[in-house]
Parts: C-alpha cells; sequence; structure tokens
C-alpha cells in the first residue's frame, strides 16, 4: 500500500467510485469512463494500480468496488468536497453552475481541522446541495455532541472502521448503528424513537420502503425512519 500524500488523481477516481457504488456495488469501466472524462483504455490502467495500491478489488471487463482501505479515502475525500459545496453556495453565495468545480479544486488541499471547523460553523450539515448525503466524520464519536464537548482534537482517536447512512444503503444489509449526527433537537428526536448507538440495525430493500422513509429492523422493532433521521443514523456495515 502506498504511503504518504495520495495523488489528487486518486482521490478522483476513488470518489467516483464511492458516488456510484458506496455500498459495494461494481463500477464498470464505462461508468468511470463518462464520469471522468478519461479514455476506457487509460481507466483500466489506473485501475489495476489501484488495486495493486489495495484500494479496489478489479474485475476485467465488469468493473470495481471499493476495499474498505479506498472507502476510507473515497469518503474522506467525499465529505470535504460535499462539505465545500455547501460552504460555497451557502455561506459565500457562489453561483450554484460553479459550486462543483470550485469544490473539486478545494478539496484536496482542504485540511483535517478546517474540514472540522467548517462542519461545525454549518451545524453539521447532512446533505450537500445536490442533496447528496455527506459522510460522516472519522473520529471515533458516538454523536456530534461528543464533538461539542471536546477541546483536544489531538487526542481523539480516528475510527477504525467505515460507515454508511440509512439512506446510502442500495439493498439488504445489515450491521451495528455506531454514529448519530445532528444538532440537539434532531438527536433528541431520535433518541425519543427508541434508537442508541450499538443497536443491530437490518435494512431489507422491499415494498415497504415509501419514498420519502426507511423501513429498518432496529433490535426486532420494526420502524419507518423518515429521510432526515436516516441521512444521519450511520451504521457499520
Amino acid at each position: 500500500m502506498a504511503e504518504g500524500k495520495i495523488s489528487d488523481n486518486i482521490e478522483e477516481y476513488l470518489e467516483v467510485l464511492y458516488r456510484n457504488g458506496s455500498n459495494g456495488e461494481q463500477v464498470s469501466t464505462t461508468q468511470l469512463s463518462k464520469d471522468l472524462g478519461i479514455a476506457p483504455g487509460s481507466v483500466t490502467q489506473m485501475l489495476k494500480k489501484l488495486e495493486d495500491l489495495g484500494y479496489i478489488k478489479y474485475t476485467p471487463y465488469k468493473g470495481a468496488t471499493l476495499t474498505d482501505e479506498g472507502m476510507k479515502i473515497a469518503q474522506k475525500i467525499t465529505r470535504k468536497h460535499r462539505i465545500l459545496e455547501k460552504f460555497l453556495l451557502d455561506v459565500l453565495k457562489v453561483k450554484e453552475e460553479n459550486v462543483h468545480d470550485q469544490a473539486c479544486e478545494m478539496e484536496h488541499t482542504l485540511s483535517d481541522e478546517a474540514e472540522r471547523a467548517l462542519c461545525t460553523m454549518l451545524h453539521h450539515p447532512d446533505l450537500c446541495p445536490d442533496d447528496n448525503v455527506i459522510p460522516a466524520c472519522d473520529f471515533d464519536f458516538g454523536s456530534c455532541q461528543e464533538c461539542f464537548s471536546q477541546k483536544d482534537f489531538d487526542q481523539v482517536i480516528n475510527r477504525k472502521f467505515n460507515l454508511l447512512s440509512i439512506s446510502e444503503l442500495t439493498g439488504d444489509t445489515e450491521g451495528t448503528i455506531s454514529f448519530i449526527r445532528g444538532k440537539d433537537e434532531l438527536l433528541n428526536e431520535i433518541t425519543e424513537m427508541g434508537i442508541k448507538v450499538g443497536q443491530h440495525l437490518k435494512y431489507e430493500l422491499n415494498e415497504n420502503n415509501l419514498t420519502d422513509k426507511y423501513f429498518v429492523i432496529i433490535d426486532d422493532e420494526e420502524l419507518n425512519i423518515p429521510a432526515e433521521m436516516a441521512n444521519n443514523i450511520f451504521i457499520r456495515v
């Protein structure tokens, strides 16, 4: 596995793979070529390199999926990109049509400290301007309340595993609720539903899922989770 700074080019590839296959879906070379604007042959060569680095699993003529390590990097750069989009549009009032390209230019140089400051200033947002879920931070917190009370982030441990929000799940999935994001009001609403960190969650893709709610089973109790909550409840899969 490569050491040191990861190149912007590699981050771009992993970001596109995450955007198209965050829940373990295989992303085709054709899709990557289209999204990146790069010839299929060049994409294939990079996929082989990414596999050698341990960031993806690549199957010729079929496509690629992210490994745990690749997912970690992809989520981090995607998080920075989407927080920057939110900041550029909502705070700096940059024209909406320019937001994506400017965020692309800035995401590779945004420090973790600046990312954390932006997240706090924006009140821990869950969606970017395109209504895509902003991945969770990689601090080993159970909720944003723990982040609020933290004084010295140099002492905070980084999470060793990856998370997905309920609204990012695209097929039958189960795991442990490991992080709940949001301001006190949302956290209280989630708590009132009896949802907390440490519970087992099972998501089934079936007719019970509605357009604005997600049907899940949490510790054997069936629940319909509103979209706003689903964007902010993360499970370890």
